[in-house]
């Protein structure tokens, strides 16, 4: 574990991140309703303006659904408003190249890339949140094979979510299916069957209503309505 903060905050300094190591002081970025806009007007709308701050939250779905280029506008969005995002990327599957393409500031990002170890990935993602100063930290488990996954307990994503709970960081977990969220998280399912993505929103709030006119067009499920 000493071994991996080590890393982690030598990858900060290296970006100068390493703010983010001592104090969130000077970051003012936090909109009144402590929400990040995800960069998607459609997914913003039905959010009621975007993904809570202080939450985990999870981008399902499977290849080829959208996972990436939803992160990528989450991303994008959180660097124009001037904040640090970190990605966890257990399988190195992320394109800076495209990311860039598609409007995210590289010079923001902290890029943490694994070769399929999920447990050490998810080490690094927990120090990541415990360092504090990031608008949005993303896990990438898209690519982990399922029982890789149920190796871990409900404890271990509990962590995460108290980790990050209180503080003005989103959490975002990226995998093919349903994995963990806080209360106050949603899980943004994506689907792409016979050509045709899901165009579905599913609460219980006056938000409710159905998303129209998007590239991505995702089920939102929020965690209150999971429980029902």
């Amino acid at each position: 574990m000493r071994a991996a903060r080590a890393e982690i905050e030598s990858l900060l300094r290296a970006r100068k991140l390493d703010v983010t190591l001592t104090s969130a002081t000077g970051w003012r970025a936090i909109d009144e309703d402590g929400l990040a806009p995800t960069g998607s007007v459609g997914v913003d709308t039905a959010l009621g303006g975007g993904l809570r701050r202080g939450q985990l939250s999870e981008i399902i779905g499977p290849r080829s659904s959208g996972r990436s280029a939803l992160f990528v506008r989450l991303a994008a969005a959180a660097a124009v408003r001037g904040e640090a995002v970190a990605l966890v990327d257990t399988h190195d599957r992320f394109d800076p190249a495209s990311a860039r393409a598609a409007g995210l500031d590289l010079a923001r990002v902290l890029w943490v890339r694994d070769s399929g170890n999920a447990d050490r990935a998810l080490k690094a993602m927990h120090l990541i949140l415990q360092a504090g100063g990031f608008g949005v930290v993303a896990l990438d488990l898209a690519e982990a094979a399922g029982p890789a996954l149920r190796q871990f307990p409900h404890t271990t994503w509990m962590r995460l979510a108290r980790t990050v709970e209180g503080t003005a960081t989103v959490a975002v977990l990226l995998a093919s299916e349903h994995l963990a969220r806080s209360p106050g998280g949603v899980t943004i399912a994506l689907d792409r069957s016979g050509g045709r993505v899901a165009d579905e929103w599913a609460g219980t709030t006056a938000r409710d209503r159905r998303l129209r006119g998007l590239t991505i067009r995702p089920r939102i499920v929020s965690a209150r309505a999971a429980q029902r």
